[in-house]
């Protein structure tokens, strides 16, 4: 990993895990009290007994706002892969979803629900609500490995992993992209405290560039049009004549709804330019809006990943044409399902790693003790050291601040310049977060 690394002795996230393992045993010892069972010790197998490792995923489903059906979906199959092929480490891997309903109690429902099953992990999720489910998970000890990064606290939990930069790395390295090729940036978002985040981290990126910081809009991530917002966008997007505006769009599921106003919006406005990232948009949403004469022709995209065309991502597409061919909730070119399906390779590494039995507190220990996972390329090398996380005071827990920059050509997402990985660590310790 590249960037300049903590020099610091000991890291501030220790106190949270030992309120934990606290907290933990209070509630052993009131459940003793009682004699009744309430929940799992942790460090627990994984299964009823048996060699089987038990692990859950979660995301929101069915809802009004941001779904993410294929990352449980992909969970599902990559398990019915590796049971195909022997398991793992000679262990049956098996996955338990959940629906977080994009809302607190559903959130703390599936975290509550993974410690009451004694899973040893949570892989590859989704959820806007990380205060809701990882406070569960920390009192069970139970490690959260590879979560999409829609939050700050998946960067601030001893007992997070994460394999991305997450929201902040996408938004600092796409305010790095667009910083010297837009005039006046303009930015529609949540009006959520997963987006209360997204204008500083955008400003951080613009800011290395030299840029303005961009014209901040909150918008309902469930609304049905977004006319008003796009206006306001063009108006700021082209303030200046003498430069050609950008704007930016970050509302996950409703992104296309926004374009669709925007289009409708445009009249006679001039050209600009327009930015998002990948989670917002995809290439089979560019290709349902009409491809390269639809709105996103021209758009400058920032992901964690490589693009989806890309052969480093052929095993993922062999597991899925063997064992979920005919599931339309898989896409293969949506970043959570791209993200489940390195969280579980990590995983799978995690537990052929392993001496001894496959417990939360192995996983949580081999992590912490500096084991080197590699990704088939996907990421760069990862490792959850102390001295792997970068000096980001706001996100203690981040070790993969890389990101690539792509733009969307005669409709195909491709690489912006030579598909190289672009390391934002320093922007994101610069980014004033207070």
């Amino acid at each position: 990993m590249t960037g300049r690394r903590r020099t610091r002795t000991a890291p501030p996230t220790r106190p949270r895990r030992a309120r934990a393992t606290l907290l933990s045993a209070a509630a052993l010892a009131a459940c003793a009290s009682i004699a009744v069972g309430c929940g799992v010790v942790p460090g627990v197998m994984g299964g009823s007994g048996d060699d089987t490792i038990k692990v859950m995923t979660w995301a929101p489903q069915d809802t009004a706002a941001t779904n993410k059906p294929g990352m449980p979906a992909l969970a599902q199959a990559y398990a019915r892969w590796v049971n195909a092929h022997g398991g793992i480490k000679g262990h049956k891997l098996t996955v338990l979803t959940c629906n977080d309903h994009n809302d607190t109690v559903g959130a703390a429902q599936c975290a509550r629900r993974a410690a009451k099953e004694n899973v040893v992990a949570v892989v590859g999720s989704y959820s806007q609500h990380g205060r809701s489910f990882l406070a569960p998970l920390e009192a069970a000890g139970i490690p959260y490995i590879g979560g999409y990064g829609v939050t700050d606290d998946e960067f601030t939990s001893p007992d997070s992993y994460p394999i991305n930069g997450g929201a902040p790395a996408l938004f600092a390295g796409l305010g790095q992209q667009l910083g010297n090729k837009c005039g006046p940036v303009s930015l529609i978002r949540p009006d959520t405290v997963a987006g209360d985040q997204l204008p500083v981290l955008l400003d951080s990126g613009l800011k290395k560039e030299s840029h303005a910081a961009a014209d901040d809009q909150r918008a309902a991530e469930d609304a049905t049009e977004y006319s008003g917002q796009a206006k306001r966008a063009l108006d700021r997007a082209t303030s200046n004549p003498q430069s050609t505006g950008c704007v930016v769009t970050a509302l996950g599921d409703r992104t296309d709804t926004f374009m669709d106003s925007f289009r409708r919006s445009r009249g006679d406005y001039p050209k600009v330019g327009t930015g998002t990232v990948l989670g917002s948009v995809d290439q089979s949403r560019i290709d349902a809006s009409g491809g390269k004469s639809g709105p996103y022709e021209g758009a400058y995209v920032t992901g964690w990943y490589p693009v989806a065309s890309d052969p480093r991502w052929d095993p993922m597409h062999k597991v899925i044409k063997e064992q979920a061919f005919g599931d339309n909730r898989i896409d293969p070119a949506d970043a959570g399902v791209q993200t489940t399906w390195i969280a579980y390779n990590v995983f799978k590494q995690i537990v052929e790693s392993l001496g001894g039995d496959v417990t939360s507190s192995a996983i949580r220990q081999t992590l912490d003790n500096g084991l080197k996972v590699t990704t088939g390329r996907l990421t760069p090398t990862l490792s959850w050291r102390f001295e792997d996380l970068i000096a980001a005071v706001d996100f203690p827990r981040l070790v993969n601040a890389h990101v690539t920059f792509q733009v969307v050509r005669q409709g195909q997402l491709v690489p912006a310049d030579d598909g190289r990985f672009r390391d934002v660590s320093e922007t994101l310790e610069n980014a004033d977060q207070h």
